[in-house]
């Protein structure tokens, strides 16, 4: 069910010509899943190889690719991080990084596309009824409404392997609130297709991608796109519940 990385690439390409006030963010990540591209490639090929010791040396190349093209101050991280490769093995084994922002995105991006592809080999139940990734137990980055009888019925997508599973539409992912009454969506009129789906009692959201409205839409990348929601849920008062690759 998940998009490949080139329609990944592709639609962050096009949505860049279409939303300029998200034109860096969005050349930012198609120059990241670019590099994701070409390590997951890799390790189709390769494959096996040993644990960690197929990620670490990935991290070279990641970090030019950002020092290149990053935001400024993430750019200089970059920089900064280049020879410390006994911290990139400490950092790729808990990629929380003691809550570095720039160390986080380093370790995340480095294993989306190992652990994606690690899923792509799994036998997984996406049959799971929990909030969290059923193979990798990260939580949901963004989650997808698609076409079923009269209504839609909605997936949630893992912010770290990128698989799908299903989930019961009136349902708080974050803490169960079952009442439609507390759990308000909200749209705008820029992003039609987008819908921050908020719950008023733990104050979390997550963004929904409704590809019964835009069937050309690539989940994780336009959530990426539409930036301006969380803006306006940040605004409001919710706090996102998984940020996606660029912390946003």
């Amino acid at each position: 069910m998940k998009h490949s990385w080139a329609a990944r690439i592709a639609r962050a390409q096009d949505l860049s010509q279409q939303n300029p006030s998200a034109a860096e963010l969005l050349g930012f990540y198609a120059h990241i899943a670019a590099f994701q591209k070409s390590f997951y490639d890799d390790l189709q090929r390769t494959w096996p190889a040993g644990g960690i010791d197929a990620v670490v040396p990935r991290m070279h190349g990641l970090l030019k690719v950002v020092a290149k093209h990053g935001p400024p101050e993430l750019a200089e991280a970059a920089r900064t991080s280049a020879n410390n490769e006994a911290r990139w093995r400490e950092i790729l084994a808990s990629s929380d990084a003691d809550g570095d922002p720039a160390e986080i995105f380093f370790a995340r991006a480095l294993l989306q596309p190992y652990t994606e592809f690690l899923a792509s080999m799994a036998d997984i139940n996406l049959n799971s009824t929990k909030p969290v990734c059923p193979f990798c137990a990260e939580k949901p980055v963004v989650a997808v409404l698609r076409g079923e009888g009269d209504g839609a019925k909605r997936s949630l997508v893992c912010s770290l392997c990128s698989i799908e599973w299903e989930f019961r539409r009136i349902l708080c992912p974050a803490c169960g609130e079952q009442n439609k009454d507390k759990l308000p969506v909200y749209t705008a009129s820029d992003f039609d297709y987008v819908r921050v789906e908020a719950c008023d009692s733990c104050r979390a959201y997550i963004k929904a991608i409704d590809l019964t409205k835009n069937g050309l839409a690539v989940p994780v990348v336009d959530e990426l796109a539409s930036v301006a929601l969380d803006v306006w849920a940040g605004e409001k008062g919710y706090t996102k519940l998984m940020p996606n690759l660029l912390a946003l």
